[in-house]
């Protein structure tokens, strides 16, 4: 099976169109004695644009043709014909993009929203012809100018994933699961860590109508926040989600204590960004149908005195009302 590379981070290289020169030239007429200067301006080279498209969900175009660069605007001609201005250079972004000068690491954008766009490279001005240059005393003007450079940048894209809903949760605490059980993606599932690789939405829907989307953010171990496992280059994809659900592994099938994985994902959470912690957000006590779950979810409960969603993908325990449960904690958002 063929798998599709995920990208969600790269520079771009931007040129905008140069202007077209300004043109020097004199009318010819059989009948006109002193025809004069006639020159056109030159025509204005075309902008780079950004443009936010939701079916649009990785930069990896852009990763692999870096160089972009926007048609020059035409020259001048004589009559005074301008020339014609140069095409605009649109590229399509995922929804989410976050673009930024690549060497400053100033921030220029922010594209939130399908259909959003960011002018980010002007296009050069076109020239001015000689006819400009035309006076009583100055008949037969020579002069003229080039079209101005276009603008050209280093830009850094970054992709935030959009969704309502961040799961998150350590390796193998059962997200993929609970994603394809919720909605209406398919992820990789298997019985080993990091089978997520990369963020993945999927949408609840009801009778057609998709009403919430969730984001499976990549599993998170202690010290994401530094680089550690898939490291923080996944954590930003948690930073525009509305609301989170930590997944536990309430069985501790992988020898790990629930409480202090719940622990852990929180720490991470705050080391990257303070206020992350403090999203809305539920706790889905995973894996229930196995032995000791249930033991150890009263003893979370007992010690964190935390309200956890008792469910199992395998079985569809407390699915139900954990749709519900997402979905009127998204409609207050």
């Amino acid at each position: 099976m063929k798998v599709r590379r995920f990208v969600d981070s790269t520079v771009l290289h931007v040129t905008a169109g140069d202007g077209g020169n300004g043109a020097v030239s004199f009318r010819r007429e059989k009948y006109v004695a002193k025809g004069g200067p006639d020159g056109g301006d030159g025509g204005r080279g075309g902008h780079v644009i950004l443009r936010a498209e939701r079916n649009t969900d990785s930069l990896i175009a852009l990763f692999f043709e870096p160089l972009q660069h926007a048609e020059n605007g035409g020259k001048g001609r004589g009559a005074q014909q301008h020339g014609r201005n140069g095409r605009d250079l649109i590229l399509n972004v995922p929804t989410g993009t976050e673009i930024r000068l690549a060497e400053s690491g100033e921030r220029l954008g922010d594209l939130a929203h399908d259909g959003d766009t960011l002018l980010v490279a002007h296009g050069g001005k076109g020239g001015l012809g000689n006819v400009h240059w035309q006076t009583s005393t100055h008949q037969t003007p020579f002069e003229h100018t080039d079209g101005e450079a276009g603008e050209h940048f280093d830009l850094r894209l970054d992709l935030k994933m959009v969704a309502n809903v961040g799961l998150v949760g350590l390796p193998n605490a059962g997200k993929s699961s609970l994603l394809a059980a919720l909605t209406n993606a398919r992820p990789r599932i298997a019985s080993y860590p990091f089978t997520t690789i990369n963020p993945i939405i999927g949408a609840v829907e009801e009778e057609g109508e998709a009403l919430y989307t969730i984001a499976d953010i990549p599993g998170l171990v202690a010290n994401a926040s530094q680089g550690v496992g898939l490291g923080d280059r996944f954590l930003k994809h948690v930073e525009r989600a509305g609301a989170l659900l930590y997944v536990l592994d309430m069985a501790g099938s992988e020898g790990r204590d629930p409480l202090e994985d719940y622990r852990i994902l929180r720490n991470e959470l705050r080391l990257y960004r303070e206020s992350l912690p403090d999203v809305a957000s539920l706790i889905a006590a995973n894996k229930m149908d196995l032995p000791e779950a249930a033991e150890h979810l009263a003893a979370f409960q007992r010690e964190t005195g935390l309200p956890a969603i008792p469910i199992s993908t395998v079985t569809g325990q407390g699915l139900p009302e954990l749709r519900l449960l997402l979905r009127e904690l998204v409609s207050k958002k």
